[in-house]
C-alpha cells in the first residue's frame, strides 16, 4: 500500500485483455493496470474461437474496470479487517460500504463479535482507528471511517442517550453538576445532542482523551434564579477557571484548548453511520 495509489486519477480505468481462461486474462489486465484484484470489477464479454482451420486453443476475452476511488479505498479497508479477523482466528464477514456522505462505513458480522467489541467498545475503536490509518494512508488524505459488529454502536448509542436523560433528571432533582464516566469524541457527542433540547441542563466536556468526560450542569438561567446574586458563568469560562484535576489558575490557552475540544465533541461524526 503506497501513498501514491491514492492519488491516481479519479476516472476509472478499463481494459480488455485475452487469455486461454478467464483468471489468465484478468491476471494479465491487473498487471497492466497495476492494481490488486479487489480494486476492480471483471466481466467476460466473449470467447474467441480456434485459429486457422480450427488449430490453437480457444480463448476467452474479459473487460477488467477498476471501480471509483473510494469504493477502491474501502475495500482495502475491507481487506485489512478480513486479514485481522482470519488472523486471530475468528470466523467474522466484513461488510463495507461507501456512504452519501463519502465516508466509509465497515460492519463485522458473525456469532463471536462480541470479542472485537470489548469492554465498552473499547477493542472496537482501536480496529477502528487502525482501519482509519490504512485507508487515509492508501488515500493520501485522512478519511473519515467507521467500524460496527452486530449493530453494537446503535445499542450503545441509546444506551447512553438513556443515561443522559437519567443524569438530566438527577441534575435537575439536586441542583448540582454531575460528571460522567470517560467518554470517547462520538460518545460524548451522543451525550451533547441527546441533552441540546433540553432546556433545564447545559453540557460541556473536561479533561483530556482517553479521561475526557462530560459534565451535566443545572441551565444558566436556572442558576440565576437561585436568589444568590451572583451571574452564571458559561461552562466554557467554569472549565477555563477549575480544570478537570479541580485545580484553580489554568491559562488562558489551556482553557481555549478544551473550549476547542469541546467544540470538537460536538461536531464529532455519530458512529451509528
Amino acid at each position: 500500500m503506497n501513498e501514491e495509489e491514492g492519488h491516481r486519477s479519479a476516472v476509472p480505468r478499463s481494459l480488455e485483455m485475452t487469455g486461454r481462461t478467464v483468471d489468465e486474462a484478468v491476471i494479465a489486465a491487473l498487471e497492466e493496470l497495476g492494481v490488486e484484484s479487489d480494486e476492480v470489477k471483471v466481466e467476460v464479454i466473449g470467447e474467441g474461437s480456434r485459429g486457422l482451420f480450427g488449430l490453437g486453443g480457444r480463448y476467452v476475452k474479459v473487460r477488467v474496470t477498476e471501480v471509483d476511488q473510494k469504493e477502491r479505498w474501502m475495500r482495502r479497508g475491507r481487506r485489512f479487517l478480513e486479514e485481522v479477523v482470519q488472523g486471530i482466528g475468528v470466523d467474522l464477514s466484513v461488510d463495507g460500504r461507501v456512504q452519501a456522505d463519502g465516508s466509509i462505513f465497515y460492519d463485522l458480522r458473525g456469532s463471536r463479535a462480541g470479542l472485537l467489541i470489548g469492554r465498552r467498545g473499547q477493542t472496537l475503536d482501536a480496529l477502528q482507528l487502525l482501519v482509519r490509518q490504512v485507508v487515509s494512508k492508501v488515500a493520501g488524505e485522512r478519511v473519515r471511517v467507521l467500524l460496527d459488529a452486530e449493530g453494537y454502536r446503535q445499542r450503545r448509542a441509546m444506551s447512553l442517550s438513556n443515561l443522559a436523560r437519567r443524569v438530566a433528571q438527577e441534575v435537575r432533582q439536586t441542583g448540582r453538576p454531575v460528571t460522567m464516566e470517560p467518554m470517547n469524541a462520538a460518545e460524548r457527542r451522543i451525550v451533547h445532542v441527546t441533552l441540546s433540547e433540553d432546556p433545564s441542563v447545559e453540557t460541556h466536556s473536561e479533561g483530556k482523551d482517553p479521561f475526557r468526560r462530560v459534565v451535566v450542569t443545572p441551565a444558566q438561567t436556572d442558576r440565576a434564579e437561585e436568589g444568590t446574586g451572583t451571574p452564571a458563568r458559561s461552562s466554557a469560562r467554569a472549565v477555563g477557571e477549575n480544570g478537570s484535576d479541580g485545580q484553580p489558575g489554568r491559562s488562558d490557552s489551556e482553557a481555549a484548548s478544551d473550549f476547542s475540544e469541546d467544540v470538537q465533541d460536538r461536531s464529532e461524526a455519530d458512529p451509528r453511520g
